[in-house]
């Protein structure tokens, strides 16, 4: 037999295991029930920024202020 022939069979069969067991181990660290507050902060990533005074909107690129928002989100909670 011949050496690619070898590696070839060690990784059809050996690898195909090696890359299942890492899947299913990152899968399974991924979803740990203690991983819960990581995948709860990394899941409000996008909404990190809105909370500053000024922002520009990617889509039309103009100035808008925090200010204003935050008004008017306080006029619905008192109103």
């Amino acid at each position: 037999m011949d050496t690619y022939s070898l590696l070839r069979e060690i990784a059809d069969s050996w690898g195909l295991l090696a890359m299942f067991i890492f899947f299913l181990g990152a899968a399974l660290w991924a979803f740990w029930p203690s991983q819960s507050e990581a995948r709860r902060e990394a899941s409000m990533i996008p909404f990190k920024d809105w909370e500053n005074e000024d922002s520009t909107h990617s889509d039309t690129g103009t100035k808008d202020s925090g200010k204003k928002r935050a008004e008017k989100t306080e006029g619905r909670k008192n109103g």
